[in-house]
């Protein structure tokens, strides 16, 4: 009888290395995944027979994963990470269709997995045999209505111009390239990046190292200046508000908006209230339709709007779907797009698209 193959799904190299060690002991096939784009190149080269996945991860966190494996290629997963000691974290988890947990402590990871070898092989070994079944159920999509009202399509007097940018999968990389380019003197810039709570402060700094412009994670009232791109808070929606002083931003722990926190479509939805004609909507790589609907109201509003083509996205989803709703003035490949916001951003006319 051949060994069963486990593929261990984590961004520590510390975890991955004590979870293949005690799954080898047991007489497993292990390989191991960084993250799930790259779990999803390994799935498709030998398919695994369980999955151990934790849930915090740059470029897609595992519950996203979860719930795309378990809609499209049913596999047994076992979760086991260090936030499932939160009741609400381990139901979700398992309503999306992971067979098991084992929780694991943020600290004395190697200890915990020595100690607990024989519970996780065990785990792992029962999962192989369990049946999984494709979830086609999916849980309720909320709009942006839950969070601010629909833009009214008001004229607006002269404002700043304002960037706008969402991206999901794929978009850490396509944001370096957006961001590193601008030069100091760039409009101010507003980011929602999909990305774990976690990840997004030291997302913002590695970015602020390699950007002439100031990067940093957004902070309720933050102003929108010159120079400056905010990146949404992970598990915060920012609202971008105008006042007498100019724009800044709000945020919110309202409800998932297109199922995630924070939203494209919630950002743009406020840029569209706040900035309308003044504003330059920026669709990237990304899985799903979040800022779609609410590229449709920027354009609708005035604003100009670009989205990355499928040749450089990761993944064309939110792209894709904003071009079918006919909601892009411009479809440009990734390198293509810095030079694009700045044109846009220092046109001494009227703005336009």
């Amino acid at each position: 009888m051949s060994a069963l193959r486990v593929l261990v799904v984590d961004d520590s190299a510390v975890v991955r290395e004590a979870l293949g060690g005690v799954l080898a002991h047991g007489r497993f096939q292990v390989a191991v995944a960084a993250d799930p784009l790259i779990a999803r190149q390994k799935i498709a080269r030998a398919r695994p027979d369980v999955i151990v996945l934790d849930l915090e991860m740059p470029r897609m966190d595992g519950m996203t994963f979860l719930r795309e494996l378990m809609s499209t290629d049913p596999i047994p997963v076992v979760i086991c990470s260090g936030h499932t000691d939160q009741p609400e974290v381990a139901l979700r988890a398992l309503d999306a269709g992971a067979v098991d947990i084992v929780s694991r402590p943020r600290l004395g990871v190697s200890q915990f997995l020595q100690e607990s070898a024989l519970l996780l092989i065990d785990t792992v070994r029962s999962a192989a045999h369990a049946r999984v079944l494709r979830r086609l159920v999916a849980p309720p999509r909320l709009t942006a209505d839950v969070v601010l009202p629909r833009a009214t399509g008001r004229a607006l007097p002269d404002a700043e111009r304002i960037v706008a940018v969402g991206a999901s999968t794929g978009g850490t990389d396509a944001l370096r390239a957006l961001l590193v380019p601008l030069p100091e003197d760039v409009c101010g810039v507003v980011v929602v990046q999909h990305m774990p709570s976690p990840f997004t402060a030291a997302f913002a700094r590695r970015l602020d190292q390699e950007c002439r412009i100031e990067v940093r994670e957004a902070r309720h009232g933050d102003r929108v200046q010159l120079g400056c791109a905010l990146i949404a808070p992970g598990d915060r929606h920012v609202v971008v508000v105008r006042d007498a002083a100019g724009y800044r931003v709000e945020l919110s722990d309202g409800p998932l908006v297109s199922r995630h926190r924070p939203s494209v479509d919630v950002l743009f939805r406020s840029v569209a209230v706040a900035a309308g004609a003044h504003a330059l909507g920026v669709l990237l790589t990304g899985m799903g339709d979040d800022g779609a609907a609410g590229m449709v109201e920027l354009k609708q509003a005035g604003a100009a709007t670009v989205a990355q083509n499928e040749a450089t996205s990761v993944v064309f989803g939110m792209p894709k779907e904003a071009i079918r709703r006919g909601a892009v003035d411009r479809v440009l490949p990734l390198p293509a797009m810095a030079a694009h916001v700045v044109a846009w951003s220092s046109a001494r006319e009227a703005p336009s698209r």
